[in-house]
């Protein structure tokens, strides 16, 4: 049915998915491009994202994280079994809006209730710019579908720069050179040269275009 629905999820949650054998024990508490959350925080935040938005998907209004703010996220609350569980939810996740009756009427999410087709899109610019942030974190290379990058750079475009509270921050200025992926993420707030010192850059997934070369 992904043919059939504004947005496949599932190239970016199988890249997503590559990107978890990558995390290390001691990635852990190491600090990622959000501030403040350490790659535990923010691996608690995904498996909380995932569930949340699979539920919106089949217009489920009473399991939680539907009718409230989502946690704070915090590695002290990341089941011991996170490895075998999140990409379970993942899975759940991309299967969820393969359906198209996921992007019709109204969704919620995290206490907030939307156009299904916009919140789709949320969901979608969570697993990316997350997945970005892990790779950052940890090392790991990542890319993304340029269609998917696409639809992502005007959805964020239509917000204000200086950001939405809780959601994005102020968009970063980019040089004439960025790439797609680094625009979305500037728009998204991040500084796309942002990497973690004193960790050596690991290979993963290359470009679509590199790949094709």
């Amino acid at each position: 049915m992904a043919d059939q629905v504004p947005l496949d999820f599932d190239p970016p949650v199988r890249r997503l998915r590559a990107l978890l054998l990558g995390v290390a024990d001691e990635d852990l508490t190491a600090p990622t491009p959000c501030p403040d959350w350490t790659v535990g925080d923010l691996l608690h935040h995904l498996m909380g994202l995932s569930y949340a938005f699979a539920a919106a998907a089949r217009k489920a209004t009473d399991v939680p994280g539907t009718d409230g703010p989502p946690p704070q996220p915090s590695a002290a609350d990341l089941p011991t079994h996170w490895r075998s569980r999140m990409p379970v939810l993942l899975e759940e996740l991309a299967t969820a809006w393969k359906d198209p009756a996921a992007w019709t009427g109204t969704a919620s999410a995290g206490g907030v209730t939307m156009p299904a087709a916009e919140l789709g899109l949320v969901a979608m610019d969570e697993v990316v710019m997350h997945s970005w942030d892990l790779a950052q974190a940890t090392g790991q290379e990542m890319a993304a579908d340029p269609r998917i990058l696409e639809a992502l750079m005007e959805f964020l475009s239509r917000g204000p720069a200086e950001g939405v509270p809780g959601m994005f921050g102020p968009a970063v200025a980019t040089d004439d050179e960025a790439s797609l992926l680094d625009l979305v993420v500037a728009r998204a707030g991040r500084d796309p040269d942002w990497h973690r010192t004193g960790r050596r850059r690991r290979p993963g997934f290359t470009s679509p275009s590199a790949a094709a070369g």
